[in-house]
């Protein structure tokens, strides 16, 4: 790792906006536990947004287009976008590193997006300053909380050159 990425730490916002109310404990405890962590130079925060009623009969369409306008009204004014969308870009834990260098030196605060579960209205895709890829599986909407949260704290220890990101199998 570049001696620059390890000396690099500013403080940045970054608020995962998140389609659903009513997590599992478990779920609510894992991302607390790694936002908790990152507190010094990283704030993360968690922005649930109400998911529309889903009926039997149901309109996909108008309804990811709610889902949409309700992640984009909660964007912060001046906020880089992030789409979490499985056709975006994937990131090794190095290179999301990387990334969350890039935003930490930009100086503007990073929302990251994530719809519901029929994914994200072509308005939310387009608004997007980039579109980013946790996995070309499907994961479960609570699942990728914790994921996420993980991951950025991950990428926190490289930058920062905490011990906790160890390179070598199965990691």
């Amino acid at each position: 790792m570049p001696e620059k990425i390890r000396q690099t730490v500013e403080t940045v916002r970054v608020k995962l906006i998140a389609i659903g109310r009513r997590m599992p404990a478990w779920v609510n405890q894992g991302f607390s536990d790694y936002a908790a962590r990152l507190r010094t130079s990283l704030k993360l925060e968690l922005v649930e947004i109400d998911a529309p009623r889903r009926t039997r009969h149901v309109d996909l369409a108008r309804l990811m287009g709610e889902e949409g306008q309700r992640l984009l009204r909660a964007v912060p004014a001046g906020s880089h976008c992030v789409a979490l969308d499985q056709a975006g870009r994937s990131y090794d834990s190095e290179s999301l590193a990387s990334q969350l260098e890039q935003w930490m030196s930009a100086g503007s605060d990073v929302a990251l997006l994530v719809g519901g579960p029929e994914g994200l209205s072509d308005q939310v895709l387009e608004s997007a300053h980039e579109h980013w890829s946790l996995s070309p599986l499907t994961l479960a909407h609570p699942l990728v909380r914790v994921v996420i949260a993980e991951q950025l704290y991950r990428a926190h220890a490289i930058v920062a050159g905490l011990p906790y990101h160890r390179r070598g199998r199965g990691s």
